[in-house]
Order: structure tokens, then C-alpha cells, then sequence
């Protein structure tokens, strides 16, 4: 059985997964690393040289091209706009949504040029998440409230939510 976390950047999906991986004993994937593997660059340089639009065709190829088995796999904030990704996802795998409010993210991104977020010009953080909450709820199978500060909490309720599902 695989599961797919989604959620904003700052949400924990990177740390999560892992944290995850080793509780369940299973492989942990985190696409945005695959993708930085792949090209040889880390995302945001990538997104600065390509634009958004080519950043996103190749996440997309690359969310599409993973084959996984009992795995968790973390991905990007934008994953969600993948609708083939998500729909595939969605028909194959548990997708966890971990969710923040606004608050926690801006507080937990400090710095968003330098995370890899991918933004359109112009666009600020709050718009970017008030335009992918509505898309990140619609494709979960399981909500995980990541709000805060109390991690060892949000991990427990995952992996409790996870054995409910296995």
C-alpha cells in the first residue's frame, strides 16, 4: 500500500515522510529530491531558469514516472496541479493532506525565494494558498491537522490514521 502526502510547502511533507517510513518500515520517496536528482539542480534554481509552466510539466512527468510499492511518498506543494498525478494517486495510493492554516505556513516559510515555491509573478503566498487548499482537500483521502508546533502529535495521528487504512 502507498501513501501520498500533500499539502503546502512548510506543511512537513518532507519530514513526515520520513518520519513515517521509519515508524511503518517502509521506503520513503520524496519527489521533490527525485526531481532535483534528475536535473542536477535544486528546485528553485530549477524554476528560475525554466518558469513555472516547464517546472510543472516536469514534476509532472516525473510524479507520473514513480513506481512504488508500500511506500510513502512526499511531494511537492504543487503537486495538486497535476490533475493526471493526483487522479493516478488518488486511484492507487492513501493521499494525506496535511493541513495548516495560513498562519503556521508563513511563519514556518520565513524566506520563500529560496525554498523552491513555485510562484507565478506577482503571485504572493497567501494567494497561492487560498488557490491550492480547495485542490488539496479535494484529492485527500485523509486530512492530518499539522497546525502549530506540537510535531510529535501530527505524527502519531498520521501513523494512526495510516494502521486504521492497512
Amino acid at each position: 500500500m502507498n501513501f501520498v502526502l500533500i499539502g503546502m510547502p512548510g506543511s512537513g511533507k518532507s519530514c513526515m515522510g520520513r518520519a513515517l517510513a521509519r515508524k511503518l518500515k517502509i521506503k520513503n520517496i520524496d519527489t521533490d529530491r527525485v526531481i532535483e536528482e534528475r536535473v542536477g539542480k535544486a528546485l528553485q534554481t530549477l524554476i528560475d531558469e525554466v518558469g513555472v509552466d516547464r517546472f510543472r510539466e516536469l514534476e509532472e512527468e516525473t510524479l507520473l514516472s514513480i513506481e512504488a510499492e508500500n511506500s510513502i511518498l512526499s511531494t511537492g506543494g504543487s503537486a495538486v496541479y497535476s490533475k493526471r498525478a493526483m487522479e493516478k494517486f488518488h486511484s492507487e495510493a492513501t493521499v494525506i493532506y496535511l493541513k495548516c492554516s495560513y498562519r503556521t505556513i508563513e511563519k514556518r516559510i520565513g524566506d520563500f525565494s529560496k525554498r523552491g515555491v513555485v510562484l507565478r509573478p506577482g503571485q504572493t503566498l497567501r494567494d497561492l494558498y487560498d488557490e491550492r487548499v480547495p485542490l488539496y482537500e479535494k484529492y485527500a483521502h485523509v486530512t492530518v491537522n499539522c497546525d502549530g508546533e506540537a510535531y510529535s502529535r501530527y505524527i502519531a495521528d498520521a501513523v494512526r490514521k495510516i494502521k486504521e487504512l492497512m
